[in-house]
């Protein structure tokens, strides 16, 4: 499989918006990625924000931004708007998001893919996206039980070393979600697996994204 590098319109730090709708969407869906970014570049800014945290929910959020974006340049929003009613409550979320727009420019966002089975999942992919509309944009993925991850067309290998890290970090982070049986290391494993062999990644290990909409630019043409 060939690969298309990014530069990040050359910039030496990149900045990073990571949008979940939920504690532990984020690590979930590109933790990997992320902490890939943070040992390929000197510098990363995180504009890093959690849209329904509420009660140990929103210290475990508050506990993975760190344990995920250590040593970085961040600005860490952790909101309480009520799990599973976003779609209700939405001018209110719109205008975060409106506000959100005028404090950052990111290189890079990462947000929910907007085929997600949850409505609050899809919100977000929504809003992002009219928000957002200059940008890079990659939709991530959160394994349920509804079996609505999809045929993803972005890949980004991972090292082992990054794997186990995403997965000790989701663990340590998450203590509430524990004892749910799907919140477990083989999940996570397996899905990044199942991943890296779609895009035959050297270590095996993938995260997969949804890039609906790219540009490839070209450096100016050469005179013939």
């Amino acid at each position: 499989m060939t690969g298309l590098g990014l530069d990040f319109q050359n910039s030496a730090t990149p900045s990073v918006l990571c949008l979940g709708a939920h504690a532990d969407d984020i690590e979930i869906g590109c933790g990997g990625t992320v902490l890939s970014l943070i040992q390929a570049f000197a510098i990363v800014r995180f504009y890093w924000v959690v849209f329904s945290a509420t009660g140990c929910r929103r210290g475990e959020a508050e506990k993975a931004a760190d344990l995920y974006t250590a040593g970085c340049d961040r600005t860490i929003v952790i909101k309480e708007f009520r799990d599973g009613f976003l779609p209700y409550t939405g001018g209110e979320v719109k205008e975060f998001f409106e506000e959100m727009k005028t404090q950052v420019a990111p290189d890079m966002i990462f947000t929910h893919w907007r085929g997600d089975a949850h409505q609050d999942h899809r919100l977000i992919s929504e809003l992002t996206w009219n928000t957002f509309r200059n940008h890079l944009i990659l939709e991530y993925e959160i394994p349920k039980y509804d079996g609505d991850t999809g045929r993803p067309n972005f890949f980004v290998p991972l090292e082992e070393a990054i794997c186990a890290r995403k997965v000790e970090f989701l663990r340590d982070a998450f203590a509430s979600q524990r004892s749910k049986h799907w919140f477990d290391r083989e999940t996570f494993l397996g899905l990044m697996r199942l991943r890296g062999m779609e895009s035959n990644a050297p270590s095996g290990y993938a995260e997969a994204f949804h890039a609906r909409k790219l540009v490839v630019p070209f450096p100016p043409t050469r005179d013939l």
